[in-house]
C-alpha cells in the first residue's frame, strides 16, 4: 500500500470540502465517491488516512488528474479551503 503524505491529504480534505459544496452535502457526495458516511466522517474528522484509493476517486469526480489534488492544484487558487466557495476579494 502506498501512503499519501500529510500535506497530500491536507489536499485531497480541501478538494473534499469543495466536491461537497458542488454535490450538496457529505452524504451525496458519499454515495458518488463509493465510501459510506462513516468512512467519510472519519477521514474529514482527520480521525482515519485519506487512502490512495479515495485520492483516485476524487479526482476522477473532479474530473482532474490526481496530482492536481494531491498537489493542491484542484481546486483553483481563490477557492475557500474550509467550505469550497470561490473567495471574492473586494478591491
Amino acid at each position: 500500500m502506498i501512503d499519501l503524505t500529510a500535506p497530500e491529504q491536507a489536499n485531497v480534505l480541501v478538494a473534499l470540502r469543495h466536491l461537497r459544496v458542488q454535490i450538496g452535502g457529505w452524504k451525496p457526495l458519499a454515495d458518488w465517491l463509493g465510501f459510506s458516511r462513516h468512512t467519510m466522517r472519519h477521514v474529514r474528522m482527520a480521525e482515519k488516512a485519506v487512502s490512495p484509493t479515495m485520492a483516485v476517486r476524487v479526482a476522477r469526480l473532479a474530473g482532474v488528474g490526481v496530482d492536481e489534488v494531491l498537489t493542491g492544484k484542484y481546486p483553483a487558487a481563490g477557492v475557500c479551503p474550509h467550505c469550497g466557495r470561490v473567495a471574492h476579494r473586494i478591491p
